[in-house]
């Protein structure tokens, strides 16, 4: 395969949408008059209501004491909602979460010592395109610009440090240390984060926030973030050339990327597939963004580890359109896709590039989708092809009685629990591969992290998840290892009321570097969790756990966890054994490794 074919974007994505809220979750901002130089017109109390502004009713965070007063004024809006997390870490993947069932996030962290913490999971997001607001409670404005040495820093008189570690996973930074530019600052920093769907940065001075100012002493002008428009000409001189490409093609076939979501054009990728009858394919980390109930759906497209039969039908076209795509070493299985440049159609959130060229700028993804699907003759031939050489799945063997339980028994258990009221959240490892093969109802969500594949990343962004759509009841499958790394915000889930079930599943180690690259490194101890989880609790909110060895023990859990417990956070681990993986795993992980272990080129 070219390597080269869809490398991963460096183009900054359109967003043009504030948040992107439903109407249902539409919040009105309380307070709408403040006398000039009232009291209550604080910096504080002005970043508030932008928040809520733009969606968040939650944020997610950690006291510490340079942020305790932005707090106090946080908190004092009506429409905000402060969570208090276990850890930074755990409170930037909560907000990661959240930002993903809602549009848009928001943590609040200390200086240095808080920032440092959470800003794995802020680089987590800007991997994923993810509007995140990251607000640090920093300094008193009297300590810039002095030789001073303060605490929760690193024993430098320079404040700096931080930011400039913030500079590499965030598009904007605002250090706010006066009054006259907070206002301004603070607006362009969230507008940004909306625009371009990333992070920002946002430190103010402890000091600062609960100081009158006369700039927020009036309603802010609401968010109103300028739309990006293709450019018409090149528009169409696009829509030609793919429809000259496309249309010449016996068997062209069309698969859904990750970057629908950032460029908004998710809706306009299912009005393609209606309007050109191409069978539909998604890339591993889209599952979730188009809707598996399409009639032309054939699955998910990963190279040798696809869905049955979906490899085939993209491999063997002869035009392919990839919307979207992210072309890494994951995604591609160690770049062994069997795919040709000449024969794709690259769309990108801000481009297009039809072959080996020519390349289109400034065309809006879903302009450009919806354009094209006028202008295709309906061809069916790929999905018909794929109907031909379809072969129903197999069930697993049958269990005996109390033999212990497979992972394949157990995911065909977990597919019956799924419906448009649910949303499954999936941990990096094996759980990658077995929530794949699963058929995701309408209005199902779904949500993995695949770019940044940080391990526990799961527990965090569980909680962000179901705290910004409580209408859906998550099922989160998390490995052993990875929620050892941030088991505590279990608390926190319970502390919201949240009725989650989570399925951890206890297999005695990191099993997906196992089948990358054996070592000792990847066994760790074994806890109780279900008693881990039961001591978080404490009595303190709805909680129910027990442990699964065998079919017969998660008929009756999975039963419990929907109907007597609906109302409480299901705690249920699932022992099995350390080499019950996934097939799809085994070979992407031999694929991974020989990837990984290339020898240099000689020089």
């Amino acid at each position: 395969m070219d390597v080269k074919i869809g490398a991963i974007d460096t183009c900054k994505p359109p967003h043009t949408d504030v948040g992107c809220l439903p109407t249902v979750n539409a919040v009105t901002i309380h307070n709408p008059a403040v006398p000039f130089n009232s009291p209550e017109s604080t910096l504080g109390r002005h970043l508030a209501r932008r928040l809520v502004q733009v969606g968040v009713t939650d944020v997610f965070g950690v006291p510490g004491d340079f942020n305790l007063t932005l707090l106090d004024h946080l908190i004092d809006e009506p429409a905000l909602n402060f969570v208090g997390c276990c850890n930074e870490l755990n409170a930037g993947y909560a907000a990661d979460g959240y930002a993903r069932a809602r549009g848009v996030g928001a943590c609040v962290v200390t200086f240095t010592v808080g920032g440092l913490s959470v800003l794995n999971a802020i680089a987590g997001a800007y991997s994923e395109n993810l509007p995140l607001i990251c607000i640090v409670g920093g300094p008193n404005s009297n300590d810039y610009g002095t030789n001073r040495i303060l605490h929760h820093t690193i024993g430098l008189p320079d404040f700096s440090q931080e930011l400039r570690c913030f500079q590499a996973v965030t598009c904007y930074q605002a250090v706010v240390n006066n009054l006259e530019d907070a206002h301004e600052m603070i607006d362009t920093a969230i507008s940004t984060s909306l625009k371009e769907s990333k992070p920002v940065y946002i430190s103010i001075s402890c000091n600062l926030p609960g100081i009158p100012h006369p700039t927020f002493s009036r309603e802010p002008v609401p968010f109103f973030i300028a739309p990006r428009l293709s450019n018409k000409m090149g528009l169409e001189a696009a829509v030609e050339a793919a429809a000259e490409f496309l249309n010449k093609a016996v068997k062209p076939v069309i698969v859904g990327g990750p970057k629908m979501r950032v460029a908004k054009a998710c809706d306009a990728f299912v009005e393609l597939a209606d309007a050109s009858g191409y069978a539909v394919a998604v890339m591993p980390s889209a599952k979730g963004m188009v809707p598996e109930h399409h009639p032309h759906f054939i699955g998910t497209y990963w190279g040798a580890v696809s869905t049955a039969f979906c490899a085939e039908i993209v491999e063997s076209a002869d035009a392919y359109l990839f919307a979207g795509p992210i072309f890494n070493d994951y995604s591609s299985v160690g770049y062994s896709l069997l795919l040709k440049r000449e024969k794709a159609i690259i769309v990108q959130p801000d481009r297009v590039t039809v072959g080996n060229g020519p390349t289109f700028g400034c065309i809006l993804m879903k302009d450009f989708l919806a354009a094209l699907g006028k202008r295709l003759k309906h061809n069916p031939t790929a999905y018909e092809n794929y109907r031909r050489i379809y072969v129903p799945e197999g069930h697993p063997l049958m269990c005996e009685s109390k033999e212990a339980l497979r992972v394949n028994v157990l995911f065909e258990h977990i597919q019956r629990m799924l419906s448009g009221d649910t949303a499954v959240i999936a941990e990096t490892g094996d759980s990658w591969f077995n929530c794949q093969k699963l058929k995701l109802p309408k209005g199902c969500g779904y949500e993995f992290q695949m770019q940044y594949g940080s391990i526990g990343w799961s527990v965090g962004a569980t909680l962000g998840y179901a705290q910004a759509a409580k209408e859906k009841r998550v099922i989160a499958f998390i490995g052993d290892g990875s929620f050892q790394v941030t088991a505590q915000d279990i608390s926190t889930m319970l502390q919201c009321g949240q009725r989650t079930i989570i399925f951890l599943i206890n297999n005695g180690g990191y099993t997906i570097e196992v089948e990358i690259h054996d070592g000792p490194y990847n066994v760790i101890k074994n806890w109780n969790y279900t008693g881990l989880v039961d001591a978080i609790h404490n009595g303190q909110g709805k909680c129910w756990t027990t442990k699964v060895r065998c079919e017969e023990e998660l008929v009756e859990a999975i039963g419990t966890a929907t109907e007597a417990k609906k109302d409480s956070l299901c705690f249920i681990e699932v022992i099995v054994h350390k080499d019950d993986t996934s097939k799809e795993l085994l070979e992407w992980g031999s694929r991974v490794s020989a990837a990984n272990s290339r020898p240099p080129n000689p020089q």
